[in-house]
């Protein structure tokens, strides 16, 4: 089983865990996790309601008020102790540790000497135990999850008021994809960011998958005009091609130096791609660009798709589906002044119809001979004319 997690109204640990929830993950479960490991009562509020058009499960963290200060190093034994599988009990050091060093990093202290309330705090245990038991017990594979919202405006915290995103949520949140909006809210918190770091294993567009179930998880504020809610779909993977043997990416690029575009398009065929060549356009106002197209089987589609986002400027891509037909062919060497030239063979129904002398190896040959290439190119050529009759 899969899972992908829109997050067009950000995340926060309860809106998460209460998606789960109305996934299917059984309240009593989650509830047991959690009083094994909080050193005080804690309870789960469960409501329907409404964020925008859309019903929601809500579910609140009710905790006792509390004075103690926790650190890293105590919430990790306060887990380390609790009778829970060790998978989960890896999971949710994973996520606590996550979000110290974010903390830490933002305020210039180690980890373990982080104080305030979102490491320490009980819901924030709450949030974390819950939504990692949750995550456990549907046993998804891979975790697929879009951009997340991060909201904008300010929001008061321990430290002051901060702007929006938090330094602890970019902290957590780098390298992820993030969008500000679309209201002046704070719709991703740090525990939330700590939850998607850890159990995001693919950031993207929902995958191809046949749907089981779906939580809605709502946030506490109910914005106008705007669904503030967290929705997982849980399903089985599926083929995305049944019918196309591969895919063609593309992407308009006007701010690369073009001096570039060489090594990227050797850095795609070394990476898989079938073909990769370069269309010069015109844009908008104006401005010239190139489209970069890459014919790629889907074997290679995510190390093709991944370099050409880190090689190059562009920030989005097109993927078109496509059956690609190729000849038979076979590879021959000829002898030119006793230099060996590989030749291209293609055949169609069995009978030839191009011989081809591979250029590289024209270029090579020519240089050891010092022959103009076009003459040895016009040799090759000649040497390999006997292969034109073959299954003639």
């Amino acid at each position: 089983m899969i899972g992908w997690l829109d997050l067009a109204s950000g995340a926060s640990g309860d809106m998460l865990l209460a998606a789960l929830l109305d996934a299917g993950v059984p309240v009593a479960d989650l509830e047991d996790r959690i009083a094994a490991v909080a050193p005080e009562h804690i309870v789960l509020r469960h409501e329907q309601v409404h964020r925008g058009a859309v019903a929601a499960r809500r579910t609140v963290v009710d905790v006792t008020t509390s004075t103690t200060h926790r650190g890293l190093s105590d919430v990790i034994r306060l887990i380390e102790a609790a009778d829970l599988p060790a998978d989960l009990r890896d999971h949710a050091v994973a996520v606590f540790t996550s979000l110290a060093e974010a903390e830490g990093s933002v305020h210039g202290v180690q980890p373990d000497q982080v104080h305030f309330h979102e490491v320490g705090a009980l819901d924030a245990i709450a949030d974390i135990i819950g939504v990692c038991a949750g995550f456990v017990a549907l046993g998804l594979t891979e975790v697929h999850a879009g951009p997340v919202a991060l909201g904008g405006g300010s929001v008061s915290t321990d430290h002051g008021r901060l702007s929006v995103p938090p330094p602890a949520v970019v902290a957590l949140l780098r390298g992820r994809p993030t969008v500000g909006g679309p209201v002046d809210a704070e719709l991703c918190t740090p525990t939330g960011a700590a939850l998607l770091r850890h159990w995001v294993t693919h950031w993207g567009f929902q995958p191809a998958m046949r749907v089981v179930s779906t939580g809605v998880g709502a946030g506490g504020r109910d914005f106008v005009g705007y669904s503030n809610v967290v929705r997982l779909l849980v399903g089985e993977p599926v083929e995305r091609h049944p019918t196309s043997t591969a895919v063609v990416i593309e992407a308009n690029v006007d701010d690369l130096d073009p001096r570039i575009w060489p090594y990227v398009v050797q850095r795609l065929l070394a990476a898989g791609a079938a073909d990769a060549w370069l269309t010069p356009i015109v844009m908008k106002k104006g401005r010239s660009a190139h489209t970069i197209s890459v014919l790629v089987g889907w074997d290679r589609l995510d190390d093709v798709r991944r370099l050409i986002l880190t090689e190059t400027t562009a920030i989005g891509l097109r993927l078109h589906d496509v059956d690609k037909y190729a000849l038979e062919r076979e590879f021959a060497v000829v002898n030119v002044s006793g230099e060996t030239v590989r030749v291209k063979i293609a055949r169609l129904d069995g009978h030839v119809v191009n011989v081809q002398p591979e250029y590289e190896d024209v270029v090579a040959a020519a240089t050891r001979l010092g022959w103009p290439v076009k003459r040895m190119l016009a040799a090759a050529h000649s040497a390999a004319a006997d292969w034109w009759t073959l299954g003639d």
